[in-house]
């Protein structure tokens, strides 16, 4: 993996392209791009021209593709969010230039069994002639060469360049076996039509259709075995789950079928013989109409300010998103700025999620959605470590790339950075539960082991927060629990050491041996009836300066000081 990083990287700084039997066109930035491609179309006919890429693009988008994205599904979210871009890139070109958009800036997406094609269209920014070149001939910047020595080298770990690469386009190559793209641009004349099957380079031709002032149309003609993504409820489905929260309007043209009353003409004729005056007799029928219809009605509850959302909408939301059926015990809703930027919106569910009832590390159970910019890319990225595997929420970053695998974005040290914001907000919010003894009763007995296993497995700070929130049966609490403070501060002010016990069950460690000789000096022990809690008692090893030791195995020298110089005393005696 790390050699395709090398090589994306420098695909992104060095790819070009030139038009077939003409001398390469150098590269070049801003305006003398754009200049130098308008004196090279000057001469073309109005048929268009065909441009040749430079490498060889079969293997470049091949490993380009293979290595970015796992399933195909993710086409259309790239898709998509390519065309809310273009809306977003108008409404602040409209903004800025101190005029206003003619158009209502939404994405369209319409399927066409007959013809296997899916077409996504705009009504944002578009591309002029120039901007079709440049912007969709970047995947041949490079020679073999050149990408082949990358490949070899393997020597950068920054994968946010891949982000800056834009391949989200050729994505569509996943599903597709050709991709026609017709543009209007709002700074711009005229219609251009870019086409291209991946393979024998790609042409440009004036002309095309395009509804309004300006926008793109992409058509892709599906492949054999992908005519699943003509379906409506296939597209319904991957729409809600990578572009529900987009701020313009996703609409897909979709069919509805309605019933309306009509006359019976045989029934109102036949009751008309017995009746001259019979009313007029209706049936029902079906009639089916196809309109646009938008499919992202959800509102991105984390991009509010905390303050202006109640709890009435946290769990509204909460149950919805994650399929839940009573309100979360917490909500965790933040944003932090900096360096790195995010929002987050985390809940501490009311009871043990129902798929963690079997396994309780069960990877599908993991419910941490993550979006970049509104789009959501993966529920499966490690964003809490296991042990807060239950855990509901939803991470929105500004600086994460969008269109990068999860094994490589894994890497990325911007995610560490957001997986520490959010393990020390969950322990903020577990503590602020361990002040209400009741809320926390039932969060323990939901999520105890939980803890006890982020005791164990953290390091650090962590650790110790973790083992403030454990909760122990021990020799003075009866049939309740107390925790390692509460044992600390009921200790004797001279007192180095925090006992324990462990057995088969908790009667089995009351019965330890060693406990009848503690007894007598009311030295108080914690009883761990569980495997989990000896190891946990082992790994966070001190607490508040007092070491955690077992009583079964340890002299206990210190803790029975008095009674061993009571028998020295004796045996002077005797002497």
């Amino acid at each position: 993996m790390r050699r395709v990083l090398a090589a994306t990287a420098l695909l992104t700084a060095t790819m070009g392209f030139a038009p077939r039997a003409r001398r390469a066109l150098p590269v070049r930035s801003g305006t003398a791009v754009a200049s130098a491609v308008a004196d090279e179309s000057a001469a073309v006919a109005d048929e268009g021209e065909t441009f040749a890429f430079t490498a060889e693009t079969d293997r470049v988008m091949e490993i380009i593709i293979n290595s970015l994205y796992s399933d195909k599904d993710v086409f259309l979210r790239e898709l998509v969010s390519n065309a809310a871009d273009a809306c977003d890139k108008k409404r602040f070109l409209s903004i800025s230039e101190g005029g206003a958009s003619q158009d209502a800036l939404r994405v369209r997406i319409t399927a066409d069994e007959a013809t296997k094609t899916l077409t996504i269209e705009d009504s944002g920014v578009g591309m002029s002639r120039e901007e079709l070149v440049t912007n969709l001939g970047k995947i041949a910047k490079s020679g073999t060469k050149a990408f082949s020595e990358a490949l070899g080298e393997g020597a950068t770990d920054d994968v946010n360049l891949i982000g800056q690469f834009g391949v989200g386009f050729y994505s569509g190559y996943l599903v597709a076996d050709t991709m026609k793209v017709t543009t209007k641009s709002m700074n711009a004349e005229g219609v251009h039509t870019w086409s291209s099957d991946a393979k024998a380079g790609y042409t440009v031709t004036a002309g095309g259709e395009i509804d309004g002032a300006s926008g793109t149309r992409i058509e892709l003609s599906l492949k054999d075995d992908c005519v699943e993504y003509l379906e409506e409820a296939t597209l319904r489905r991957l729409l809600k789950r990578y572009s529900e929260f987009l701020q313009f309007p996703i609409e897909l043209y979709s069919a509805k079928t309605e019933y309306v009353d009509e006359v019976d003409e045989d029934a109102t004729a036949k009751a008309r013989q017995d009746d001259a005056d019979a009313a007029v007799v209706t049936k029902s029928m079906p009639q089916t109409k196809s309109e646009y219809e938008v499919v992202n009605s959800m509102k991105p509850l984390w991009l509010r300010p905390p303050k202006e959302v109640n709890a009435t909408e946290h769990a509204d939301f909460y149950k919805s998103a994650f399929r839940a059926f009573e309100d979360p015990l917490r909500t965790v809703h933040f944003a932090l700025e900096g360096q790195v930027q995010f929002k987050a919106l985390m809940y501490v569910p009311g009871r043990l999620p129902f798929e963690l009832n079997n396994n309780m590390f069960d990877d599908n159970a993991n419910a941490m959605k993550l979006y970049v910019k509104r789009v959501f890319i993966n529920d499966k990225f490690d964003l809490l470590p296991r042990w807060l595997v239950f855990m509901r929420g939803i991470v929105d970053s500004e600086d994460l790339p969008l269109n990068v695998g999860r094994e490589i974005l894994q890497k990325s040290k911007m995610l560490g950075v957001i997986q520490r914001r959010l393990v020390r907000k969950s322990l903020d919010a577990f503590a602020d539960i361990q002040k209400n003894a009741t809320e926390y009763d039932g969060f323990w007995k939901n999520f105890g082991k939980y803890i006890k296993v982020g005791a164990v497995e953290e390091t650090g700070d962590v650790q110790k927060d973790l083992a403030k929130l454990c909760r122990f049966y021990s020799t003075t609490s009866g049939d309740g629990y107390t925790t390692l403070a509460e044992y600390a501060e009921r200790l004797d002010e001279n007192a180095t050491k925090i006992l324990y016990v462990s057995g088969d069950s908790r009667a089995a460690a009351a019965m330890s041996p060693v406990l009848e000789r503690l007894k007598k000096i009311d030295y108080e022990v914690l009883l761990l009836p569980e495997p989990l809690d000896e190891i946990l008692c082992q790994s966070v090893g001190e607490f508040e300066g007092k070491k955690l030791v077992d009583a079964a195995k340890d002299d206990l020298a210190d803790v029975f000081n008095d009674d061993l110089d009571d028998d020295d005393d004796a045996g002077d005696l005797e002497e």
